[in-house]
């Protein structure tokens, strides 16, 4: 491959962490690597089969809080002229043009937005291989606050196109970039004001679901997915042990074999500065990922409304029935009292006792009405209960 030809691939993926030793035997339990040792100190190789598909290395000193992350590295024909270039569509300088002996000269920036790439021109040597069916990096997704003004920056830079997009309602747009006439990646906004913009590398494995659990018994912690993504692959998006974001990608699988979907993770934590370990190999043709959310179903959600509203009426109607048997009760009384107090007034003893006996007659009356009516609110209550049920 020329130095023309590389312009805007995916070249080289370096890991940062804070514990290569772990991370050297966390990786190769969940993805199909091994480790290699590197001509250069301190770096370690990785392989998917016979390809060199990236590097490992200890965050430098330099780096100060940043977290364990993944470094993606993106060809040019001329390092210092695309570092110009990047300048001066408002991108930064993180670590300036240098070379690497017998490997190539890199440099490494960071986007308009804040994301952090890094530029890679390889050195004198043979072409690189065909990528791997298993274990190469598939696809690439950029998290960012402004997807039209990244897409623009990459563009002018590498020459990506606009592919289609996917609109993700309150997500925004998921928006497919091209390179050479393929998919090679996708761009969409970052998923809450405390996460940085950041590039996220997907992984080919043979099962999704695998690789989770590989992750999950290894110590990795499962962000999102399994999930089916438009096209058919299957995605899933971990952190290893340190906190290295990562995504692996299955092919489509039988429709008798999917699972259900989940809703998409935040993006992976912001990059920083780093060096390639050894030549830089080109990233495998991807699938297509984007994020699906489900939605509860009508039908449940209108029953539970419809038993929510039942349950208050019911409890509407206990309340009625018992201020009505209140309000008999002080009716009552007060006719009781009032019984008393004509008695009282009457001055032969016979009169008193038929003022009694009209005070009484009339009293249970008014208990017996006040029955009723507290008999005809508790049937009214029982047969909302009773419909309350049936909704259910």
């Amino acid at each position: 491959m020329s130095n023309a030809e590389v312009l805007g691939r995916f070249v080289w993926h370096e890991l940062l962490t804070t514990d290569t030793a772990a991370a050297a035997a966390f990786y190769p339990k969940v993805l199909p690597w091994r480790t290699a040792p590197s001509s250069m100190p301190g770096n370690t190789i990785w392989m998917a089969g016979q390809a060199q598909i990236g590097g490992l290395m200890a965050l430098p000193a330099e780096a100060g809080a940043t977290p364990p992350h993944w470094l993606v590295y993106v060809g040019t024909p001329n390092v210092d002229t695309t570092c110009s270039q990047a300048q001066g569509l408002g991108a930064h300088v993180v670590k300036p043009p240098a070379d690497i002996p017998n490997v190539g000269r890199f440099a490494v920036l960071s986007d308009p937005q804040g994301a952090t790439f890094a530029l890679f021109t390889p050195g004198a040597g043979p072409p690189p291989g065909a990528p791997p069916a298993q274990g190469g990096f598939s696809w690439h997704e950029l998290a960012t606050t402004d997807v039209a003004g990244a897409l623009r920056f990459y563009g002018q830079l590498f020459g990506w196109g606009k592919g289609p997009g996917h609109d993700m309602g309150a997500m925004g747009v998921y928006q497919i970039f091209m390179h050479g006439g393929s998919q090679v990646g996708g761009m969409c906004n970052v998923q809450g004001p405390s996460t940085a913009p950041s590039w996220l590398s997907y992984v080919n494995v043979a099962e999704a679901s695998r690789a989770v659990a590989a992750a999950k018994g290894a110590g990795g912690r499962l962000l999102h997915g399994p999930m089916e993504v438009p096209g058919g692959s299957w995605i899933a998006m971990m952190m290893d042990p340190q906190g290295g974001a990562f995504a692996v990608q299955e092919a489509p699988r039988a429709a008798s074999q999917k699972p259900a979907a989940a809703a998409k993770p935040a993006a992976a934590p912001k990059p920083a500065a780093a060096r390639p370990a050894a030549a830089p190999k080109p990233a495998a043709a991807p699938a297509k990922p984007a994020a699906a959310a489900p939605s509860a179903p009508v039908a449940t959600a209108a029953k539970a409304v419809k038993t929510v509203v039942a349950a208050k009426v019911a409890k509407k109607a206990k309340k009625a029935a018992r201020k009505v048997r209140r309000a008999g009760r002080k009716a009552a009384r007060k006719v009781r009292r009032i019984g008393r107090k004509t008695a009282r007034k009457a001055a032969r003893p016979g009169v008193r006792r038929a003022a009694r006996k009209v005070a009484r007659k009339t009293a249970r009356r008014v208990r017996r009405g006040t029955r009723q009516a507290a008999r005809g609110v508790r049937r009214a209550a029982r047969r909302v209960r009773r419909t309350a049920r049936r909704g259910r």
